[in-house]
């Protein structure tokens, strides 16, 4: 399928395809005038590459495991032991990251609050 379809069936704009082939995480074929052909396989990653994502993973990280996911349908499922290890240390990357804005968040509620009153609607 081209593009326009692909785009039809993942709800991923064109530019979004590109930056994935781009960070290496989406190798649609080439037809000899250049232009992008997707099969089924490629609709399928791109959803894996949509979740893995939403879940906060950076590209370079979704890089290294997308090859080593599948889905079951009710998940994404990892298949080579080392993936564990590592989506564990992103687990506490985006754990540190929540306990940072919680902070932020609590310094911002005690400047608010020491406003006027008048103010902090």
């Amino acid at each position: 399928m081209r593009i326009g379809e692909m785009v039809r069936r993942t709800g991923v704009s064109e530019r979004l395809l590109r930056y994935y082939e781009e960070q290496g995480l989406l190798t649609p074929a080439r037809l000899p005038s250049g232009y992008r052909v997707y099969g089924e396989a490629d609709v399928q990653t791109v959803r894996r590459i949509r979740t893995l994502l939403a879940a906060g993973l950076p590209t370079a990280v979704i890089a290294r495991v997308l090859p080593c996911v599948r889905d079951e349908g009710t998940g994404l499922v990892p298949v080579c032991p080392e993936l564990v290890a590592e989506l564990r240390q992103e687990r506490e990357r985006i754990a540190r990251a929540i306990e940072d804005l919680r902070a932020s968040q609590g310094m911002l509620d005690a400047v608010i609050a020491a406003g006027p009153a008048e103010r902090r609607r």
